[in-house]
């Protein structure tokens, strides 16, 4: 595994999510484009699955493993998504939605997913297909 192409990757798209996230806010696009927050969701699950590919990978591949990146990326966005209803609680008195719950919790895993095949394909195949 090449872990400082991961690292690259994974550094970029954190930047990229904050900046958007921060033009995201001002210009009001979570209210007035309704897919954005999956959007970014999605882009979120993608960086936790990096991530976790990152902390957690050894030289052995298995399928445990992509269990345990799968794993990171639901607890992960099950904890965001609770940290989502205690602030809509406290502050800004949004009712229960729970269609928007099981949304935003499939793009983290469809991120998540991506960010395993992602992995597969880019990075693993690099390093298992050089010719010494």
């Amino acid at each position: 595994m090449d872990r400082k192409k991961l690292f690259k990757t994974l550094t970029f798209l954190v930047v990229s999510i904050f900046l958007v996230n921060l033009i995201a806010v001002k210009l009001y696009w979570y209210s007035s484009i309704w897919y954005f927050d999956m959007f970014m969701h999605f882009a979120g699950g993608l960086w936790l699955g990096l991530a976790a590919i990152w902390l957690l990978f050894t030289e052995n591949f298995y399928i445990r493993f992509v269990f345990k990146v799968m794993f990171g990326v639901l607890l992960i966005g099950i904890l965001w998504e609770v940290f989502e209803i205690l602030v809509n609680n406290a502050i800004a008195q949004n009712p229960f939605n729970i269609l928007d719950i099981v949304s935003d919790i499939f793009f983290d895993l469809a991120g998540g997913v991506t960010a395993v095949l992602y992995f597969l394909k880019s990075i693993m195949s690099n390093s298992v297909n050089k010719v010494e």
